[in-house]
């Protein structure tokens, strides 16, 4: 098993934006045979005196955070469903992503 995660930045009230992109990215992930997504919309999330998941993506005031996962069989079947996607286009990003401040 492989685990592939991100933390991403979202304007608080861009949450039904980020929804619908992070469906539509399970869908194609899916299709490439990613084996499960979790997304983790921020409810608790401390700043650190060091480092945090806030300053580790530079968020800004009213921004919340999302801490996605991705598990696949292995990085093998990843890296190979990365350049498949990109390929055919999957992964093509048509105009700004909808959730971007």
């Amino acid at each position: 098993m492989y685990v592939a995660g991100m933390v991403i930045p979202v304007p608080a009230d861009k949450l039904d934006a980020y929804r619908a992109w992070a469906e539509n990215g399970a869908r194609i992930f899916r299709k490439y045979g990613c084996l499960e997504i979790v997304e983790s919309w921020e409810d608790f999330v401390p700043d650190g005196q060091h480092t945090d998941f806030r300053k580790a993506v530079a968020a800004q005031a009213g921004e919340k955070i999302v801490f996605t996962w991705q598990i696949w069989p292995d990085k093998q079947t990843l890296d190979a469903a990365e350049a498949r996607m990109h390929e055919g286009g999957a992964l093509d990003v048509a105009g700004e992503i909808p959730f971007d401040a």
